[in-house]
């Protein structure tokens, strides 16, 4: 938790110690019906679990997991028995593999619920045959917000994994030493009323109550993030909309006011005071708080509402915290995961939370483009409406897109929508290239072959539809920052589909032809690939970067060799492996630069967002590298490839080529929504030092250079050679 908790925070949350709950058969030693004692299983049934007493790591004997199938998932799963105090905890353990297919991997996995860390060693899984090994996983904690942790090890695919000798250690701690975590529980948390849903059934949408409904959404929330009592954690806010829109539902607008003034005083009185002293500061976005005087609302409750803007509210709230960047953490925010399609009012209460989010803690709330107010009015309909979990997790989809914030999509009903877009898939990769949907690369080189389509070839149609208006009816579901970056997302579902072939037309050397394509799941889609190297020289006076494998520490090691070197090209157009903005940037040139300024907002005043100086790139003097600089950009650089590539062109010979970026920066926030739904915001605003903006512009290259459909056909890479020619010029 945060330095400078309030004495509040303090009594609401404590560490409790007692002997906390045995925990048993890490090991594998105990085993019932041939099967680990304590330990749980999820996946394809068809895969076996056993006992091993002949091939183990220690003791007498090790758990096993094989599968014959190739397109197979199985785990075992071990749920601590309490939750920890400590900050980081580390699952280590020791596996052995037999024929474990390139398509799968074997692994540990842990994590934290509801949705704070998780790691199955996807990226570094186990593949072949390999002799006994340990291997660990360590994660952030969060014990306050934790409700379980969850460990074990799985295998994906065909093979055979052996998994023995686990430990668990919490701060370097033995777990059976470790500090149990348990949380006092605050009015909110007692607050059980609900708990098995909402109550409400009916929710009539005539004209008038629509008007109830968006009044009862602009208060709600505006309570939940000014009143005092609501962010020192009195009130269950989940269960008090439940309570009171019984209340105004179907009421007269006099009624309704009367009703909700009412709820308002009897939340308790409040201290005001005056604002702080932000003369100083530049504010870039202030609250959005017209509302209170034109909804029309009565006199005494305009007053109410009025009065709350000066509230004296505690820094840190039940509701809402800061991360060390000073992005929003929503914390004790239920996920009511039980059921992935919600009741009427856990929906609406869905909508009415991931509005109200926006509407005070967006750090690009101004860059929507419409009145954010009439999108809550939309979407009630929308959520209300849903009659089903696809239907539900679409409305939300589809408002999480109205933000046009690339850091944003929906996560957790994954199910859902790959059933919705597809999950059968063709083995080609699709770019846009001069607005046309052009195949730039193939997933599996066998399977694109026997299909017969090469790169450069352009698909006009799919299954007898316009591409144009395929993308037409994606777009409200594509969560981008800009129109580049949507093609980009939408050219990923293109050519997916549940039904096993596609029908197509396409257009090679300007004729039309028509073909059907096979589709494939993923396991049998799926095609190792080797990682690509950091460094490499492309002739004896060119270096090349490609940042997806930068690592920090062979910085020094590559100087050293390409100090002599006339041009340095630093590819952006994947996400950079490792964080490396000073100790790159300082190699770059002699001075210290400044590069960027943020925006962040307070609980303070949820809202307002004000600027702050960022930091600066440390200079390496005459050390500094001395040739030209060329960074390449496109579609693909986001987030932290935008923040590195900020800073980088500071050095006094860069270049920046290529097209637009995404446009999302900034340090993410997570959110969930009812239903198990996740999604992300970018939590603080992120500007040029002259506070021009970054969010959904992106970055501007200097010489704009975009791939063409000939040089896709042709394997260029039109953008490096662009930028090479300016390497090698004498300008």
């Amino acid at each position: 938790m945060k330095k400078g908790l309030t004495i509040l925070m303090l009594l609401a949350f404590f560490l409790h110690f007692h002997a906390q709950k045995k925990i048993e058969n890490l090991n594998f030693e105990n085993f019932e019906n041939n099967f680990p004692k304590n330990w749980e299983t999820f996946g394809e049934n068809h895969a076996k679990i056993f006992a091993d007493t002949q091939e183990k790591q220690e003791g007498k004997s090790s758990a096993v997991i094989e599968s014959p199938d190739k397109e197979s998932f199985k785990a075992i799963a071990f749920t601590l028995p309490e939750n920890y105090a400590g900050k980081k905890i580390t699952l280590s353990g020791y596996i052995k593999t037999e024929n474990v297919s390139d398509e799968g991997f074997s692994g540990l996995w842990m994590r934290i619920d509801p949705k704070i860390a998780f790691d199955n060693m996807n990226k570094r899984g186990i593949k072949g045959t390999n002799p006994w090994k340990k291997y660990e996983i360590t994660l952030d904690m969060s014990p306050e917000n934790t409700t379980q942790i969850v460990l074990g090890a799985l295998l994906v695919g065909k093979g055979k994994m052996w998994v023995d000798n686990l430990k668990v250690t919490v701060d370097g701690k033995d777990i059976e030493n470790a500090t149990v975590f348990e949380k006092k529980l605050s009015k909110a948390d007692l607050d059980k009323e609900f708990d098995n849903g909402s109550a409400i059934s009916t929710i009539n949408l005539d004209k008038n109550n629509l008007e109830n409904l968006k009044a009862l959404g602009l208060i709600w929330g505006y309570l939940k993030y000014y009143h005092p009592s609501v962010a020192e954690g009195n009130y269950n806010w989940d269960y008090e909309l439940f309570r009171i829109f019984p209340k105004i539902n179907m009421a007269s607008s006099a009624k309704r006011d009367q009703v909700l003034a009412a709820w308002i005083k009897g939340l308790g009185e409040f201290q005001t005071t005056k604002p702080s002293d932000r003369r100083n500061e530049e504010v870039k976005i202030a609250p959005d708080l017209d509302w209170i005087t034109t909804s029309g609302f009565s006199k005494e409750l305009v007053d109410i509402l009025a009065r709350l803007k000066d509230a004296k509210r505690p820094n840190v709230s039940y509701y809402v915290g800061f991360g060390n960047a000073g992005n929003p953490e929503f914390k004790n925010e239920n996920p009511y995961g039980k059921t992935a399609y919600p009741d009427d009012g856990v929906r609406l209460l869905s909508l009415y939370r991931y509005w109200n989010i926006i509407q005070y803690y967006f750090p690009y709330k101004n860059l929507i483009q419409e009145d954010w107010k009439n999108v809550l009015s939309e979407f009630i309909p929308k959520f209300i409406n849903a009659k089903n979990e696809t239907e539900y997790t679409l409305s939300a989809l589809e408002i999480i897109a109205r933000i046009h914030d690339t850091h944003a999509n929906v996560w957790g009903n994954n199910k859902v929508l790959a059933q919705y877009f597809g999950k059968r898939y063709t083995p080609f990769e699709l770019t846009f290239a001069e607005n046309k949907a052009v195949i730039n690369d193939f997933y599996n080189k066998n399977l694109a072959e026997e299909a017969g389509l090469e790169k450069g070839d352009v698909i006009t149609e799919i299954n007898g539809k316009p591409v144009e208006k395929i993308i037409k009816e994606l777009l409200k579901y594509i969560p981008a920052s800009n129109y580049p970056t949507q093609l980009r997302d939408v050219a990923d579902k293109l050519l997916i589909s549940n039904s096993e072939t596609i029908d197509i037309k396409f257009s090679r050397n300007g004729k039309e032809e028509n073909k059907t394509l096979k589709t494939y799941t993923l396991s049998e889609i799926r095609e190792a690939r080797q990682p690509k190297d950091f460094f490499k020289m492309l002739d004896k006076n060119t270096a090349y970067f490609y940042m997806g494998s930068v690592n920090a520490e062979k910085l020094p090691e590559v100087f050293d060799q390409i100090k002599n070197t006339d041009g340095l090209v630093i590819d952006f157009r994947s996400y950079p492996s490792d964080f490396v903005v000073f100790k790159l940037g300082k190699l770059l040139k002699e001075k210290s630069t400044n590069f960027v300024k943020f925006t962040r907002t307070k609980n303070e005043t949820p809202g307002l967002f004000t600027f702050s100086t960022g930091p600066e790139v440390p200079g390496d003097g005459n050390a500094a590298y001395k040739g030209k600089i060329a960074i390449l950009i496109n579609e693909t650089t986001q987030s932290s490839a935008e923040y590195h590539t900020m800073a980088f062109r500071t050095a006094p010979k860069s270049k920046v080529f290529g097209s637009t970026t995404a446009g999302a920066d900034g340090n993410v926030s997570k959110i969930l929504l009812p239903g198990n739904i996740s999604t992300m915001i970018s939590g603080i605003g992120v500007y040029y030092p002259d506070g021009k903006e970054t969010q959904r512009i992106g970055i501007v290259p200097d010489v704009e250079i975009k791939p063409t459909v000939n040089g896709i056909k042709n394997n260029k890479d039109e953008v490096l050679e662009k930028a090479l020619d300016w390497l090698h010029s004498k300008s």
